[in-house]
């Protein structure tokens, strides 16, 4: 007889989820995370306050070899499904943007309702516990410092390889390439980009500068905040990007979205001919990336009238103002990443149950399968639902 019916292998969004909805249905459920306490990324999120799902949750938003995968999880186990559970632990929340959902105090609120949710199913949770190794099937056997245990059914929810800091690791590919899963090239997502040429000290010089942005490369365009660091770009529209983004693209940058700089400089030619032109921009653009772009664009105009300038140097102006184009040498990867791509194949599991389709009471949940989703709660969403699935049928 195993000790367990369940061994969850990982405290985080999925696991958590998985465990309480294993141990409602009447299943003895133990979780080991090998972190000194659960849910660290989920206490970090969304600035601490964990941005915990979104109103518009839509496949479409998701990153996948198999784009279909995420459809059962997702139907079987929506965000109102979560936003209910919310509002029975009387969270108080908000709308940020894009539908963003945030706890309007702290994410400890979201974690101290999940550990409440386990132990109201009779969940044993152990932390400080690295799995030496796994074998058997059904029941699998982990060996642990702490003993063997047992169990019928084995979840791997051990996130992916990103803020390893925060217990990242890749234990859960090693897992699922034991048991013949097959395990797709992984690659760090939703993270800022890197300059290692004059852009790096152009956007360090800038840095802590903030702006609405289009910013895109092949056809992926993301319209948000963009932010300067010391090291490069940062801010939604870019953490978007990044997951979209290969090495050796390069990206194209509209400062001015929704606005023709071409009809602007046009305008403001005959409107305030005597003007500078970079006394007029920073009406539309921080004063300090004005004069950065001045040095970089007009250093030979830079204190003569706009009215003085050829109309073909204003056309180059303004393809750079709406089309700036820039070469990324990379990303910060798995050190600041807020999620991992790749990962687990979608092709060896159930998309219904998330169960392996060769080794029965095997599942794979949240970050660790191949399924990313976009910034802004996207990825709590799918360990919400992927975990929700698997504790109906684990």
């Amino acid at each position: 007889m195993p000790d367990y019916d369940v061994i969850i292998l990982g405290a985080g969004a999925a696991g958590l989820m998985c465990a309480i909805t294993a141990g409602k249905r009447g299943r003895r459920v133990l979780v080991l995370e090998r972190a000194n306490k659960v849910g660290k990324k989920i206490l970090m999120s969304g600035g601490g306050r964990c941005n915990f799902t979104n109103l518009d949750i839509v496949p479409a938003r998701y990153l996948s070899r198999n784009p279909h995968f995420c459809k059962s999880a997702l139907s079987q186990y929506t965000q109102w499904d979560f936003i209910e559970l919310v509002k029975q632990h009387s969270i108080a929340f908000h709308e940020k943007t894009q539908g963003q959902l945030f706890c309007d105090h702290s994410s400890k609120d979201i974690l101290a309702m999940l550990l409440e949710e386990c132990q109201a199913a009779g969940v044993t949770i152990r932390t400080n516990c690295e799995v030496d190794s796994v074998s058997g099937e059904q029941p699998y056997k982990v060996a642990t410092p702490l003993g063997e245990f047992n169990a019928r059914s084995l979840v791997v929810a051990t996130g992916g390889l990103s803020i390893p800091t925060l217990g990242g690791s890749g234990f859960g590919y090693q897992l699922a390439r034991q048991f013949g899963l097959a395990v797709l090239p992984t690659r760090a997502g939703l993270a800022p980009f890197t300059f290692t040429d004059a852009t790096r000290d152009l956007c360090s010089r800038l840095s802590g500068v903030s702006l609405p942005v289009s910013i895109g490369t092949d056809g992926n365009r993301f319209d948000d905040s963009m932010l300067f660091t010391h090291r490069g770009l940062s801010g939604p529209a870019v953490l978007q990007l990044s997951s979209y983004w290969s090495p050796g693209q390069v990206i194209s940058i509209d400062l001015l979205p929704g606005v023709d700089a071409a009809q602007l400089l046009k305008s403001l030619k005959q409107d305030h001919p005597k003007a500078l032109l970079r006394t007029l921009l920073a009406r539309q653009l921080p004063a300090k990336l004005v004069a950065e772009l001045e040095q970089l664009w007009w250093p030979m105009l830079s204190d003569i009238p706009v009215a003085e300038f050829p109309d073909k140097l204003l056309g180059e102006l303004a393809a750079n103002l709406n089309g700036w184009r820039l070469k990324p040498a990379g990303t910060e990867g798995y050190r600041t990443a807020e999620v991992t791509l790749g990962g687990v194949s979608t092709e060896g599991l159930s998309s219904k149950t998330m169960e392996s389709q060769a080794h029965p009471g095997l599942y794979f949940v949240g970050e660790v399968v191949d399924v990313t989703g976009h910034l802004g709660g996207y990825n709590f969403q799918w360990a919400w639902s992927s975990g929700h699935v698997a504790g109906q049928h684990c």
